[in-house]
């Protein structure tokens, strides 16, 4: 099982879940009943992309990453192929059950977005915006019908995942101060995207709203840009993972941020306990 939880990095799903709680509370549908089935929803889908990147990347992992799950002998090809399709089904039945025909319509979208993303556009020009793109409909997965509205939170999520994509490219051979700067400014527009019209909060919630609202941008802003800055600086091999694994925690104060400038403050401070937790288990098991 420690093989597989390796494959679909289990516990970095722990920074997906989100998407649907600020997709609900930029929609003003927020999470209830069967609708908390979306998130799990969002969670399979990301263990599928893991288990499918892995898949297709075994020949080059051989070489780059021995110590990985299928390269090393402790997954085969075929079971990580067979776990990536499993898991793309319960994605999909879990939106289904949870969101309805309305779910199902955005769910399948993602589904292929996913595949294509793993199987085609990594590696190429349009990785990034593929891997964006899932990301911004699995937002839209947890609106309801209010997609329009959730435009401005799927849009936040996704440049901030254009650039984190973007940036994991150096991982193993260094990046460019280009890219890393590219990505420094994806972090300052996924800020701006996310706590975009905050006045309305002032009507709605008073000070202490926005203020949350406010921490938890500068935290998204800081903990990220800083890993970005230092690639910039230096782009090397270690500091692109170092702000990769930045990128990818720092979804979880993004999405809190989203969810708190809509008033959904409870879900945002849930929201935000997750990322210590995420940091936890990322040093057992890399995001990356």
């Amino acid at each position: 099982m420690s093989a597989y939880v390796e494959l679909v990095r289990a516990p970095a799903a722990l920074t997906v879940v989100g998407d649907t709680v600020a997709g609900g509370a930029a929609a003003g549908t927020p999470l209830r009943g069967r609708r908390l089935l979306l998130p799990t929803a969002s969670a399979a889908f990301y263990w599928a992309g893991m288990a499918l990147n892995d898949w297709a990347d075994r020949d080059l992992d051989a070489v780059e990453r021995p110590e990985r799950p299928i390269p090393s002998g402790r997954v085969s090809a075929g079971a990580a192929l067979a776990t990536g399709s499993a898991l793309t089904a319960a994605g999909l039945v879990l939106a289904r059950l949870g969101g309805g025909a309305r779910a199902w319509r955005t769910a399948v979208p993602l589904a292929a977005c996913v595949w294509a993303y793993d199987t085609v556009l990594k590696g190429t020009a349009f990785g990034p915006v593929g891997m964006a793109a899932c990301r911004a409909l699995d937002v839209l997965l947890g609106a309801g019908g209010g997609e329009r509205t959730a435009l401005p939170a799927a849009a936040a999520l996704g440049v901030h995942t254009l650039g984190v994509t973007a940036l994991s490219a150096g991982e193993v051979h260094g990046t460019s101060p280009g890219t890393a700067g590219g990505a420094l400014t994806t972090t300052a527009a996924a800020t701006t995207l996310a706590t975009r019209g905050t006045g309305g909060a002032r009507r709605s919630g008073g000070r202490l709203r926005r203020a949350f609202t406010a921490v938890l941008a500068g935290t998204y802003a800081t903990s990220v840009g800083r890993a970005q800055y230092a690639a910039l600086r230096e782009p090397s091999a270690r500091h692109a993972r170092q702000a990769t694994k930045a990128g990818i925690h720092g979804m979880v104060p993004l999405q809190a941020t989203v969810a708190a400038r809509h008033g959904a403050v409870r879900s945002a401070a849930f929201l935000a306990t997750a990322l210590p937790l995420a940091r936890r288990l990322a040093r057992k098991v890399s995001p990356t």
